[in-house]
């Protein structure tokens, strides 16, 4: 008896490893912040009718968009996280071909948009003051950093000759406006909130004065293997928006998702994330297409990109539909 049992185990373990490697595997890409849906689906996997039973999550955690634009490139992402000028740079300098599927976070008027600050008692209160300072920044060549120099531009700053612009990274910033390091600085959450708590710096500009609404992220799903396995990235789009339900109706399933993600304390997450002092989120994360297309217009425009693009050319409707 105790044999067959035994082998009854076997063959049923065997089974079950079998069916678990016949389930495809989504190599997925993410970063911070402004991806609750996705630290949802990695936190809790157990809520989502479709992970783990059509297909399966491999998480690969990257410092920013424009690495996992190259990952993508080089096929080791299905699925990542990007902005609009991390696809745009992905596709005219090494032909990426990507599917916009879902939209994680924009700015508008009535939420958080990512602002530069100075000290309260700093004389810079135009953008005329800012002429022969140093300015901060977080990325060279992110969106953030683009929308900069447009604003500058839109008020007779040239960006090349009448600033100095550096890098600082959002963490820092506050320290380097205060030390006098730099002039002014970017704001984003949380190191915007935990400033205005701590006092002595004001709000210069935002960047909801460049562009409103303005997706900041969104979700891209190689074109590729979309095309080849349209059935896993609909569920995966599918699971995606239903962490997004969940969290709209109960916030603190993001907060708590979130600090175990970051570390970042539940207090301070509460403060803000699902608030209007966050970014701006779409129910449905339904892709502003309109919004994206007008921001590669205007980076044309201004030459931060070497073509025209049409947002229609990385979206594919049906891949957001309810799965059979």
């Amino acid at each position: 008896m105790k044999k067959h049992a035994a082998l009854l185990f076997t063959l049923i373990a065997c089974q079950n490893l079998a069916q678990a490697q016949d389930i495809p595997t989504l190599r997925v890409g993410w970063t911070i912040p402004g991806e609750e849906a996705k630290y949802l689906m990695a936190k809790r996997p157990e809520l989502f009718p479709n992970l783990g039973k059509t297909y399966q999550i491999q998480w690969t955690q990257f410092q920013g968009t424009s690495p996992m634009v190259q990952a993508m490139r080089a096929n080791v992402l299905d699925c990542a996280t990007m902005a609009p000028m991390s696809l745009a740079n992905g596709a005219i300098e090494s032909g990426l071909k990507a599917y916009i599927v879902a939209q994680h976070v924009h700015s508008d008027e009535g939420h958080f948009s990512v602002y530069w600050a100075v000290k309260d008692d700093s004389p810079i209160n135009s953008a005329a003051d800012l002429k022969g300072k140093v300015i901060g920044t977080n990325a060279y060549g992110a969106g953030v950093y683009f929308d900069m120099l447009l604003w500058l531009r839109q008020h007779g700053i040239d960006p090349d000759k009448d600033v100095k612009i550096v890098e600082t990274g959002f963490p820092p910033a506050a320290d380097a406006i205060r030390s006098g390091r730099i002039a002014a600085g970017p704001m984003a959450q949380p190191f915007a909130l935990l400033n205005e708590e701590k006092g002595g710096l004001r709000k210069l500009f935002s960047l909801s004065e460049v562009a409103s609404p303005s997706v900041q992220i969104f979700e891209g799903c190689s074109q590729q293997y979309s095309d080849a396995h349209p059935q896993v990235v609909r569920a995966y789009v599918q699971d995606m928006k239903h962490a997004m339900d969940l969290m709209n109706k109960d916030p603190s399933l993001a907060v708590e998702v979130t600090s175990q993600v970051t570390r970042a304390p539940k207090e301070l997450l509460s403060k803000y994330l699902f608030t209007d002092k966050d970014f701006a989120r779409v129910p449905d994360m339904q892709p502003n297409l309109e919004s994206i297309q007008k921001t590669y217009d205007r980076y044309h425009q201004a030459g931060f990109l070497k073509q025209a693009l049409n947002v229609q050319d990385f979206y594919r409707a049906d891949l957001r539909e309810d799965t059979p």
